[in-house]
């Protein structure tokens, strides 16, 4: 700029001839007069004595303090005087030109990078400084003329468009209406301190008459009070209103400094936005108060009226038309788009040396006088630089620049072809393609690269050969690069020949385009794609695509040296058409490596805040990184100074977790801040790890690993084959908090599940990955997460996929990682989106459903509206409540409190304790009522705090404590209140809310549940008030319906019997039902005929629970009373003893009411309670009275659910619980199996949620919840067809199960085809693998049938001779099946034969019919680890560990009768544990279990090598793959053997022929008896 600018410096007084003029953004220099501020001239003594700058017309002019205001432009008024702040400057080229560099976004951002001055806000941009710029220059000012008035033209273009617009106002001026501004918006001005959820906006980060954003305000340091929006208002700068300051933002933040926040009344967002910039109110607002600093004047403007249109749409519909607009300015002032190719037809991915050789040892630099001027092109790392007399390459290669700004700008190519003969210097990598690749296809591919990630360079971004070499790249067929690059040849000769027409088309024309004081030259081929259309068809394996693309020409002159290349003054519209033709090939599946080089690539890709860090990949590097980021994020509390040794090894000690829960409420942190604390000589410092305000952008830091070592321990030192390598790692600030599992497409993800456990169970996740929050698994087509957990925690069934906001599965690894992995969405993931259950002690991740119902709350929030979440029941409403709830009151400034609200008759529910258990370790506070006055004094708080409460409470409060008019009745009734109602098709009536809302004016209201009220099942009519759960609470936010959550395995589906007395004429009929006959009848089919529904077959300790609901207390007492008799053996009825040899103190039974059921009732009642209670007491140590009865419900809940491990044990279980309403809704037990009705049809929404108790997801036998009625099956069945279509979009065929009439059948036939296949077990280790793929399937879908035919109560053993099996014969096909599953896993194929067309064989089924009455080794395992690693945070008294270890002792006695040397390692473990309280303290007890199996088959196996000289490996081998009493390996075994040293060693040794048959017999035996035991104990 400096050659072409000059600064004037003359100043004059002002006189006719030099008047006064003024400076206006975006007018440029105005007459005096002109100028919208008030008149400054007090401050000036004498005006005409004073001197001003001299400007002339067509001068530049600026001010250097608001550049970033666009203060700068060109002199159009003429001769004048300005006032000394201004520098001008004269030109000696084209004006017009000038003023389009200088006024350009581009120029005025690379000015603003030289501000300077201690005050941000008044910052400047000196002059000597802004001459320094280099811009693009035509040297020929005829050149400059016609680019000028290229800009003049789209000038004038906007202006029509302007014109068109006021015509359209006039046409429709006579049905607007003249209203005041107060009237139009109001000011908002509440003060909130800014943060990281609520970034400030300031005036300088507003790009001036165009309110966009400059910069990412996220990344703010600090916080700021300011008045805060919520994206409903629109930003007015009040300051220097001349400025055209303004915004209209649709995020959430807080506005600091001089604005306005103005909330639309009436009147449409848009048009308010598009009114306050009309030329009418700028002169109104510029009218200001205020001299140095005028400011517009509220009252002013408040009372000033403005024409706007009455009708909501026509102001909608002007406001679209300005966004329009303004989107066509933005295209014109596109200079260019780039279209990238987003889809690749299954192509090869390889890495770039695979494709290429690399000749960068033949290129040569030429400098100073070696380099002589010929005709030969000379490349560097922009193409050519320069034409010499000589060359290096005389044939087609490849070029790709080394180095240069270039490689992340991207302002001209960085990989180009060269052909001919030609020199290249050591600025670009030399690359010739191998055989079966094409150049042009190769060089295209490179070029649509992004190179930022494999930048090297430091100051000089730099692409060194070791890193392109490991480019991947995307290679089809030769056939078909060779088309592709065909096509990109053919349009490289397509433009070629435009340009040469362009070069006729101006032959007079001689221009020569040059960059001054750089020395460099731009190829500037300009382009506007202005349409693209693909279509795409499959015709037998042939896949057509026809692409029809307009493109927008816009070429500008270019010259190398003074030779022509093109020139085109001209905008042109072209139409290209290409047919792609691509023939459809198997694809092999991706290598692991490869799919996980990709995931990385994602992670980094753009924009993204993630860190690829390859030099980490051992502990010590992590805690290196850790310490690092931890000193750079706490340099003022550190005082400057590194942290010491020791001092570090404070902060580690610290971070090692005993569980990833405990890792958990560490990561909450006080305030959101998490910390460690390190004692400095007499000084504590508490250093900041994470703060997490600063999601995306302040102290945090997103770092990816991979391939980290995790290294076995010393104590794992006698152990083979232990170090493990992980694959990829997310950090923030340097701690792991997510960590991957990849596998590829041939094995399930269930795989990285099955490796995840592994090495939690082999100790790999303690020390600085103690920490990690989030697991997930990929087979690249097929993703989940789960929350992190100990290895006999982690259940598969709780892995959760990702959907999108309609329910729309996102399974692929790559799409998975776009929606969660990517930040902010990684980091909210661990930090908002994840709870810690405290009687649970476990980390719970929300699934995605909870998580968009939670942002379309706070979405509705922002623009003042209510609504309700439809989610089916069992779905998690509770907890997304909670964070719903949570998450209002730390997302939205405005709003004063959250409040919970629940029916007092649900105080003893589990919701409430729920709530409370996901709060304890939080950052709000939430606080639960005790009285009408708490509620009081907690409203009246000025505290933010989430306040759990009931409705009667509120209503108590509103209608008979708060005295109109007082300070506190007003304070209260002013609050804006978040009301979160769970249950809400019942918990708050229509007449309640109506009350609610009348009081609290400013109130929203979200409601959630799972069975919504529609006009099918309405309110009672009640006059006005609303009778469904839209008209009541507003627009349905978000759903999530049975059919969604079955689909995504979020719940179960139901298995319905309808089991009453058939063909009875009324079924109504009390009489039927209400005696002792029916009531037997009930309870033999509870208690006989529902082995399978109540998990007989998973042994004891492992069964599951129902529940019996009657029509009356009455009727539950009787069954309570019956039961009893039953127990004792005082009735006709029996317990089968099949049931008994599982749980021998079958049935474990209670009953329970809710508070105000128990109030309602009888004296009599009272005392029947009252020996229930007793009962209850006896049975598991507890002491409850009938006025305890909330504690003794809630003791109830908690047993039922069984979080704490303390109800896991056998001796702490029940089997039935007895209810009338209560637990039929709000209650969370996911081991409860089946609901027992005997009473008549509930109406719709009261059925679902009573049979939703027993859909919950719980362990892999569980398959389906069941619902067994006793009343009415006629009116029952159609009440709960009704009720499932209603909750089901209209359909019946996911949510309910298929009746006996239709699983029996189908039985039958499952069989039939298992015979076919396979008439006899025996057969199957002689079929060929194909065979045994085809029995594996079918006996899938026999076992699954099988199951479902065992769980109905119409079902009997006796059954199964008439169908032709027997339970054994079953068994023996379950053994078989087993030994083909390992082959089919073993097996390297997809699992599927070529052409087949069939589906591989699900290698992940869970056998759903076997019975495993033996005591299960798990069990015993969980059972030992809560002894080792106890839940509870007190320490448990001696006696209670007592009471524990004796439990095991009597589990591991049951276990010996069936494997005694399993049973003899768990009684040393046991054993050691009893005498050392320390011992195996907070380890894995199943990676203990298996270590010191794997040591006892060790052993065996090397006694037997020692005696018989055959080789450990072999047998190993043999001991690992031994199946139905054959060796597979025998021959090798044979093979391998030493008699000769067998001979030696033997005083009387076997003959040679004998001594080969009795090792084999012998290594038989070893297997049968020592070995087989150990490994199959699993």
């Amino acid at each position: 700029m400096g050659d072409i600018l000059e600064r004037r410096i003359e100043q004059r007084q002002q006189s006719e001839e030099y008047p006064r003029l003024a400076f206006a953004s975006g007018q440029g220099v105005i007459p005096l007069s002109e100028r919208k501020t008030n008149n400054r001239e007090q401050l000036t003594k004498d005006e005409f004595t004073k001197k001003y700058l001299v400007t002339e017309l067509d001068d530049i002019v600026y001010n250097p303090a608001n550049v970033k205001y666009g203060a700068i432009d060109r002199n159009k008024c003429g001769r004048g005087l300005i006032s000394p702040i201004y520098v001008t400057f004269t030109t000696s080229e084209i004006p017009g030109f000038i003023e389009r560099i200088v006024t350009s976004y581009d120029f005025q951002q690379r000015a603003l990078r030289f501000e300077e001055g201690t005050v941000t806000k008044r910052q400047s941009v000196n002059p000597e400084d802004l001459v320094t710029l280099d811009v693009l220059l035509p040297h020929q000012r005829e050149e400059q003329k016609k680019v000028g008035a290229y800009f003049d033209k789209l000038d004038h273009l906007i202006t029509l468009h302007q014109r068109k617009f006021l015509i359209y106002i006039k046409k429709y001026a006579y049905v607007w209406e003249q209203r005041k501004f107060s009237n139009i918006a109001s000011r908002e001005s509440i003060v909130r301190e800014s943060s990281r959820t609520f970034p400030s906006v300031e005036y300088e980060d507003v790009i001036s008459e165009k309110g966009i954003l400059n910069k990412d305000i996220r990344n703010k340091e600090g916080s700021k009070r300011g008045i805060c929006f919520d994206g409903t208002q629109v930003l007015y700068g009040k300051l220097r209103p001349y400025l055209h300051n303004w915004m209209n933002p649709d995020f959430a933040g807080i506005a600091v400094g001089d604005w306005w926040v103005l909330r639309p009344n009436n009147v449409e967002k848009s048009f308010l936005y598009r009114l306050i910039q009309t030329q009418k109110f700028d002169d109104i607002a510029n009218q200001s108060a205020g001299s140095k600093m005028p400011r517009a004047d509220w009252n002013l403007i408040s009372n000033s009226e403005f024409e706007i249109p009455a009708s909501l749409e026509e102001q909608s519909q002007i406001g679209e038309y300005f966004d329009r607009l303004d989107h066509l300015i933005t295209l014109h002032q596109c200079k260019c788009i780039e279209y990238e190719k987003n889809g690749e037809f299954d192509w090869e991915q390889r890495k770039l040396e695979e494709v290429v050789e690399f000749l960068d040892t033949m290129r040569k630099p030429l400098e100073g006088a070696k380099r002589i001027p010929g005709p030969y092109p000379y490349y560097g790392a922009s193409g050519i630089v320069d034409y010499v007399d000589g060359y290096l390459f005389d044939e087609e290669l490849v070029l790709l620049s080394e180095d240069g700004a270039n490689i992340t700008d991207r302002n001209y190519p960085v990989c180009f072809l060269a052909s001919g003969k030609y020199w290249v210097n050591n600025h670009a990598h030399v690359l010739r393609t191998k055989d079966g690749n094409e150049n042009n296809f190769i060089c295209n591919s490179l070029e649509r690269k992004d190179y930022k990630q494999y930048n090297s360079g430091m100051a000089m971004p730099k692409l060194n050969q070791e890193v392109c070499r490991g480019i991947p790249i995307s290679c089809p067929s030769f056939d078909e690069q060779k088309k592709i690059g065909g096509y990109f040849r053919g349009l490289d000769n397509l433009i070629t020949l435009h340009q040469c027409k362009y070069i006729r088309h101006d032959k007079k024309a001689e221009v020569d385009y040059s960059q001054r004081k750089c020395q460099k030259i731009y190829q500037n081929y300009k382009m506007i794609i202005i349409k693209i259309v693909i279509y795409i068809m499959k015709r037998g394996g042939i896949i057509f695509i026809l692409i029809v693309i307009e493109i927008l020409h816009y070429r500008i002159p270019v010259s190398n040296g003074n030779n022509l290349q093109f020139y085109s003054g001209k905008l042109k519209i072209e139409k290209y058409i290409i047919i792609v033709i691509i023939k459809e090939k198997r694809k092999m599946p991706e290598l692991e490596s490869m799919i996980e080089q990709k995931l990385i690539e994602q992670l980094i890709y753009g924009d993204s805040q993630w860190i690829y860090r390859e030099d980490l990949k051992t502990e010590e590097d992590l805690w290196r990184n850790f310490k690092y980021i931890l000193e750079q994020n706490n340099k003022d509390r550190l005082n400057g100074e590194q942290l010491s040794d020791s001092e570090f090894e404070q902060v580690k000690n610290q971070l090692q977790f005993s569980s990833f829960y405990k890792a958990g409420e560490w990561l909450v942190g006080e305030n959101g801040k998490v910390q460690v604390h390190v004692q400095r000589d007499t000084e504590r410092l508490h250093l900041v790890v994470m703060n997490h305000e600063h999601i995306a952008g302040g102290s945090s830091v997103y770092e990816v690993i991979n391939q980290y070592s995790a290294l076995k321990t010393e104590e794992e030192s006698n152990v083979p084959a232990r170090d493990r390598r992980f694959d990829v790692t997310l950090m923030i600030n340097g701690l792991p908090m997510i960590h991957i599992e990849l596998k590829n497409k041939q094995h399930s993800y269930m795989d990285g599940f099955r490796q995840i456990k592994k090495y939690i169970s082999e100790g790999k996740f303690t020390g600085i990955f103690s920490a990690v929050q989030m697991f997930v698994v990929s087979n690249g087509v097929d993703t989940r997460y789960f929350a992190a957990a100990s290895d006999t925690e982690l259940n598969p069934k709780f892995m959760s996929g990702w959907v999108d906001k309609e329910n729309n599965a996102v399974t692929d690894y790559q799409g998975f990682a776009k929606n969660v992995l990517r930040i902010p969405e990684a980091h909210e993931m661990v930090a908002r989106y994840t709870v810690l259950d405290e009687d649970a002690k476990r980390l719970i991740l929300l699934r995605p459903y909870q998580i968009h119902a939670i942002e379309s709350i706070r979405e509705a929030s922002k623009r003042g509206k209510s609504g309700y979440v439809w989610h089916t029941t069992g779905s998690g409403k509770t907890l997304t409540s909670y964070k719903a709830t949570r998450n209002l009151l730390m997302d939205i400034p405005t709003i004063d409190k959250a409040i919970f609200l629940i029916d007092r008759k649900d105080l003893d529910t589990q919701t409430t304790m729920a709530f409370q258990a996901y709060a304890n370790n939080d950052l709000v506070d939430v606080d639960e009522t005790d009285n009408v006055n708490d509620l009081k004094r907690k409203l009246k708080s000025d505290d933010r705090q989430v306040i759990v409460t009931t409705i009667q409470k509120m209503q108590i409060l509103i209608s008979k404590r708060l005295q109109e008019g007082t300070p506190e009745y007003n304070k209260i009734k002013n609050l804006k209140i978040a009301f979160v109602v769970d249950e809400c098709h019942r918990a708050v009536t229509p007449k309640t809310k109506r009350e609610l809302e009348k009081f609290f004016g400013r109130s929203l209201w979200y409601g959630f549940t799972g069975t919504p009220r529609f006009a099918e099942n309405p309110y009672p009519q009640m006059g006005d008030l609303p009778r469904t759960t839209e008209e009541l609470y507003g627009e349905r936010l978000h759903k999530y319906t049975i059919q969604n959550a079955i689909h995504d395995k979020a719940v179960l589906g139901f298995q319905v019997e309808h089991n009453g007395p058939k063909n009875i004429v009324d079924e109504t009929d009390s009489s039927i039902y209400e005696n002792e006959t029916h009531m037997l009848k009930v309870l033999d089919i509870i208690l006989n005929k529902s082995y399978q529904k109540l998990g007989f077959q998973n042994g004891k300790g492992k069964t599951y629970e129902g529940l019996l609901t009657t029509s009356s207390i009455q009727m539950a007492q009787k069954y309570y009373e019956l039961l009893a008799k039953v127990k004792e053996g005082k009735t006709s009825l029996v317990i089968d003893e099949k049931i008994k040899q599982v749980l021998p103190d079958f049935p474990k039974f209670a009953i329970t009411y809710s508070v105000t059921e128990n109030e309602e009732g009888a004296h009599v009642n009272q005392q029947k309670m009252q020996q229930s209670l007793d009962d209850y007491n006896e049975m598991f140590g507890t002491k409850y009275e009938i006025s305890q009865i909330q504690g003794y419900n809630g003791n109830l809940n908690k047993r039922l659910a069984r979080k704490d491990a303390k109800f896991k044990s056998r001796n702490e279980q029940l089997d039935l619980v007895i209810v009338v309403d209560r637990l039929l809704t709000g209650f969370d037990a996911p081991c409860m199996s089946t609901i027992f009705i005997d009473r008549q049809p509930m109406g719709p929404h009261d059925l679902i949620q009573a049979f939703s108790r027993t859909n919950r997801i719980f362990d892999k036998n569980k398959a389906y919840g069941q619902i067994v009625t006793f009343q009415a099956p006629k009116l029952f069945k159609k009440s709960v067809d009704d009720a499932v279509k209603l909750y089901s979009a209209g359909s019946t065929g996911i949510a309910l199960l298929a009746e006996w009439d239709e699983v029996e059948p189908a039985f039958r036939k499952a069989l039939s085809a298992l015979r076919v296949c396979a008439e006899k077990p025996e057969e199957i280790p002689n079929m060929s693998l194909k065979e045994k793929k085809i029995f594996a399937k079918m006996f899938q879908t026999f076992d699954s049938l099988f199951a479902q035919l065992k769980s109905f109560t119409q079902y009997d053993d006796s059954m199964l001779k008439e169908y032709g099996i027997t339970e054994e014969e079953y068994d023996d096909y379950v053994g078989h099946y087993r030994n083909v599953m390992e082959e089919i896993k073993a097996d390297k194929t997809d699992g599927t034969d070529d052409n087949s067309g069939e589906s591989p064989v699900d290698k992940d089924y869970e056998l759903m019919a076997y019975s495993n009455i033996k005591i299960d080794y798990e069990y015993i395992i969980n059972l030992i680890q809560n002894i080792v690693t106890p839940t509870e945070e007190k320490d448990i008294t001696p006696e209670e560990r007592q009471k524990k270890i004796d439990e095991v002792k009597q589990y591991v006695e049951e276990m010996r009768k069936d494997n005694e040397k399993v049973a003899d390692i768990m009684s040393d473990l046991i054993s050691g544990i009893e005498k050392d309280d320390t011992k195996y303290r907070n380890q894995s007890i199943l990676n203990i279990v298996d270590n010191m199996k794997n040591d006892c088959v060790d052993k065996v196996i090397s006694n037997f090598c020692m005696t018989w000289y055959a080789s450990k490996d072999d047998v190993m081998y043999a001991a690992t793959h031994y199946r139905n009493g054959e060796i597979p390996n025998e021959s090798a075994i044979k093979a391998t053997i030493d008699y000769t040293k067998y001979k030696e060693a033997q005083e009387n040794p076997l003959p040679k022929f004998k001594y080969y048959s009795k090792m084999i017999s012998e290594l038989k035996k070893t297997l049968d008896e020592e070995i087989k035991p150990l490994i199959m104990a699993v």
